[in-house]
């Protein structure tokens, strides 16, 4: 039995996110949710968002004990690209690419 949680389109770059997703990972999930309290991370803002949503489907949606979960499972892809255009001298243009991310999160329970 397991209860997920995405995010799509979270505009934080993949890379970012991946960074604290290697923190959390295989955490029991009071462990990880601390971890995402006081790690200075932009990701942690949504991290700890979906981390609240994956308990709460777990509670209500799946009937687990959630003083028993784990994350089991977190991926990060990339989401669309945003592209913007930055002027710069003698007439040139430069290309910004603003990322976005899809995030999912996996809970389940110990044995």
């Amino acid at each position: 039995m397991e209860a997920r949680a995405s995010i799509k389109h979270a505009r934080i770059s993949p890379r970012k996110v991946q960074i604290v997703l290697d923190l959390i990972r295989n955490q029991p999930t009071d462990k990880a949710m601390a971890i995402l309290r006081f790690t200075p991370k932009a990701a942690c803002e949504y991290l700890e968002k979906l981390l609240k949503s994956a308990i709460s489907n777990a509670e209500n949606n799946h009937h687990m004990d959630i003083n028993n979960l784990y994350v089991a499972e977190c991926l990060v892809g990339p989401g669309p690209t945003l592209k913007r255009i930055r002027p710069r001298a003698h007439g040139r243009a430069f290309q910004i690419l603003k990322r976005t991310s899809h995030i999912t999160l996996v809970l389940k329970e110990k044995e």
